[in-house]
């Protein structure tokens, strides 16, 4: 069931975090439901600009409406992940999702409310909920390219003023984490005291995390060992998740960590079997796999057996 994003928010507050795992095509698709399902937990389907123009935003949406049937016990929200503005407009527009992310954290200050406040307006009268930026991660996802020098950590103050001004209704901090496999390359991890600062002035208020996938070094290693060249990939310590959520951290985008999860399956299974070329094979085992990966990260996040406290509040 297709729920609003404010909806699973309500409900996770300073409890837990709610998974936000990006989709690009049916394996992906199969897997996260099934591991959350299997996990009882709500979650969140990002599509990316990227992932709309893979196939076709119309493939990504029938196959979701499809997983919607096949798993009619799932209880799931909808999200545009990093969309421009014109992206973010048509999506409002079509009546699919259940929130955009507008990101404009590259323009000045001013630039970057108006922008916001533009979308925000407009999704507002759908009764559909915006994510914006303020900082800027480093590292690489998609069409977006931060290098470390240009990365800054939201200014708490300058958050609290965003929002005001904005209307937004979560907003995606710059906390330490950066996107991709290679977010740290020693001790770094996220900065507990500006999420508690941000959250001191924005009590109450929605906060995500971006960049936050894991990067298991186990995955990396087997990537390696079957012919990969993964090297110095390093990402948030997931155990990190939880005490994140309790500082108002609603949403926690987790990315990377499936596309390492696909890397490892296909490169381990063809290093293995150089003369087999059909796909349907390690596409069946990465369903399985990534399904065990999913469950395992909505352990950590703490919305693992929440599904019930969701429906609760959903019956209000």
């Amino acid at each position: 069931m297709i729920v609003p994003t404010k909806k699973l928010f309500e409900v996770a507050y300073g409890k837990f975090a709610v998974g936000a795992y990006n989709i690009n095509n049916a394996e992906q698709t199969m897997g996260l439901f099934r591991g959350c399902v299997e996990s009882k937990a709500p979650f969140i389907i990002q599509i990316s600009k990227g992932a709309r123009s893979y196939t076709d935003k119309r493939m990504l949406e029938a196959m979701i409406r499809a997983a919607e049937e096949i798993f009619p016990e799932a209880i799931f929200a909808v999200h545009l992940d990093h969309g421009d503005e014109p992206t973010a407009h048509e999506c409002i527009d079509s009546g699919f999702y259940s929130s955009v992310m507008i990101d404009a954290s590259h323009e000045p200050f001013e630039g970057n409310v108006a922008i916001t406040r533009r979308v925000a307006d407009h999704a507002h009268q759908k009764g559909i909920s915006v994510e914006a930026e303020l900082g800027m991660l480093g590292g690489v996802e998609e069409d977006i390219a931060v290098d470390e020098q240009n990365a800054c950590l939201t200014d708490p103050d300058e958050a609290k003023t965003f929002v005001e001004q904005s209307h937004c209704d979560s907003l995606a901090c710059a906390i330490g984490t950066s996107h991709g496999a290679y977010k740290f390359s020693g001790s770094q991890g996220i900065h507990f005291d500006r999420v508690k600062a941000i959250q001191d002035r924005l009590p109450g208020f929605p906060l995500v995390m971006h960049g936050s996938s894991s990067v298991p070094q186990d995955e990396v290693a087997r990537i390696n060992a079957a012919g990969g060249q993964l090297k110095g990939a390093a990402g948030v310590d997931a155990h990190q998740y939880l005490p994140a959520a309790k500082l108002g951290v609603c949403k926690v985008n987790i990315d990377t960590d499936g596309r390492l999860v696909w890397t490892r399956v296909h490169r381990e299974y063809f290093w293995d079997k150089p003369a087999d070329f059909d796909f349907r094979a390690p596409g069946k085992l990465f369903i399985a796999e990534y399904a065990k990966f999913i469950a395992s990260r909505n352990e950590l996040l703490g919305s693992a057996n929440q599904l019930d406290a969701v429906r609760a509040h959903l019956a209000k």
